[in-house]
C-alpha cells in the first residue's frame, strides 16, 4: 500500500477521493466538519464499489456496524498496532472483491 493523500476532516476526506479515486480509504468515525459516517455514506453514494475502512474508538461498536451497513469493508480500533492493521489490510486487498453497492439512505 502507498499512501495518496491525507485529509484533515470529513469533507476534505470526500474531495480527496473525488480528486485521487484511491483504491482503499480509511476514514475516522469522528472527524471535524463532517464526521466518518457522513463521508463514508457521500462516498459510497458516488463511488458504490469504493473499499473503505473504518477507523474507531473502542466505545463506538454501534456507528461501527452502522458504517459495515452502509458498505465499509471493515474496521480498525484504536489504538492499533501495526499487526492489526496489518490483518485489517490484508482481508480488503485489491484481490479481494470489492463490495457490494450499500443502501445509503439513513
Amino acid at each position: 500500500w502507498t499512501v495518496v493523500g491525507e485529509a484533515t476532516n470529513g469533507q476534505e476526506a470526500v474531495a480527496r477521493f473525488r480528486e485521487l479515486s484511491p483504491d482503499l480509504v480509511t476514514l475516522d468515525i469522528v472527524m471535524p466538519v463532517k464526521d466518518g459516517v457522513t463521508a463514508l455514506r457521500e462516498i459510497r453514494q458516488e463511488h458504490p464499489h469504493a473499499r473503505i475502512v473504518m477507523v474507531s474508538a473502542v466505545d463506538q461498536r454501534e456507528k461501527l456496524m452502522e458504517c459495515i451497513r452502509l458498505g465499509a469493508l471493515d474496521f480498525v480500533v484504536k489504538p492499533f498496532n501495526k499487526s492489526s492493521l496489518q490483518d485489517v489490510l490484508s482481508r480488503v486487498s485489491p484481490e479481494t472483491p470489492p463490495p457490494p453497492p450499500a443502501s445509503t439512505s439513513a
